[in-house]
């Protein structure tokens, strides 16, 4: 999970730890906290892997940093990530959110639209938090509970927001 937020970010420009670390709690870190125990087991296999270097540089206090920078190994693996997403990247809101941070770096708008396209083709299949006896999605109206009613209908506001949102980006990708 987190080999495409270090990638990602590498991609834009080189940074330390610390940096990268902060760039990613920015972009899901409430939701999905990273933690240095994840983190840099993470750098040290894509450094293994040729994706990233990492050199020291004076550091601000008196310990040296550690910079790691995108290799064409590292580039090559993240432009390949962004065409074929995980299925997990397209369903799960925080994943796809991160692929979305990136996307820009495919530079052929028919890739980034098929990405997109997959993405609304799940969003577009009935779904629901809650199912009735026969297997159904259960509809916002259906609950007698409160809470179970705002969970569904906030669910469907988002979701309709989403998919026009999505439709819209497709168009203007001209795919």
């Amino acid at each position: 999970m987190l080999e495409l937020p270090i990638l990602g970010f590498l991609y834009e420009q080189p940074l330390h730890g610390y940096e990268l670390k902060e760039r990613i709690k920015s972009l899901s870190g409430h939701v999905r906290p990273v933690s240095d125990g994840a983190l840099y087991p993470a750098i040290t296999r894509l450094v293994k892997a040729g994706r990233l270097d990492e050199h020291t540089a004076p550091g601000s206090g008196a310990a040296p940093r550690r910079v790691l920078t995108l290799t064409d190994a590292g580039r090559t693996a993240l432009l390949d990530h962004l065409r074929t997403p995980k299925d997990i990247e397209i369903t799960d809101q925080v994943r796809f959110n991160t692929l979305l941070a990136f996307l820009r770096h495919l530079t052929d708008p028919a890739e980034q639209a098929a990405v997109l396209r997959r993405r609304l083709d799940f969003l577009e299949t009935p779904a629901s938090f809650f199912y009735d006896e026969e297997g159904r999605p259960v509809r916002a109206e259906e609950p007698d509970d409160l809470f179970r009613q705002g969970m569904l209908r906030v669910a469907r506001a988002t979701g309709k927001a989403e998919r026009a949102w999505l439709r819209e980006a497709i168009t203007q990708l001209g795919a």
